[in-house]
């Protein structure tokens, strides 16, 4: 089971990542664009089991979204207004660390600087 601080502390071991807030929840951004969200509100009636605390988002390109929707169904879904954004629900205690920083890393590198990904990516980082 995943949680806040775990997805904290994955999100902000990327490269240039740091912690920002976005209508009042916190923001996950590398150089000014989000890549993932903490505490989703206004969701109750998607997910009655689960506290806002509880679901994050992230924005994965459509490919990375739909495959990681079909491997993990009951943990990650499409938004519905902005799923073909590619922001994505994560339900933190349907999940675990490995499936957290699965979708994360992807969720970086689809907001970060080409020229940032692709530098790393030769330093094999």
């Amino acid at each position: 089971m995943a949680s806040q601080a775990d997805l904290r502390r994955i999100a902000l071991a990327l490269p240039e990542a740091y912690e920002d807030l976005h209508r009042r929840r916190p923001a996950f951004r590398v150089r000014k664009r989000i890549f993932a969200m903490l505490g989703v509100t206004g969701n109750g009636a998607l997910f009655p089991d689960l506290a806002a605390d509880d679901i994050a988002v992230a924005k994965l390109d459509r490919e990375d979204q739909l495959n990681m929707a079909a491997a993990y169904p009951d943990a990650i879904e499409p938004t519905e207004t902005y799923g073909h954004h590619g922001w994505t629900y994560i339900r933190l205690p349907r999940t675990d660390e490995a499936v957290l920083s699965t979708a994360l890393r992807p969720a970086w590198t689809h907001v970060a600087p080409k020229s940032l990904v692709s530098r790393l990516i030769g330093e094999g980082v």
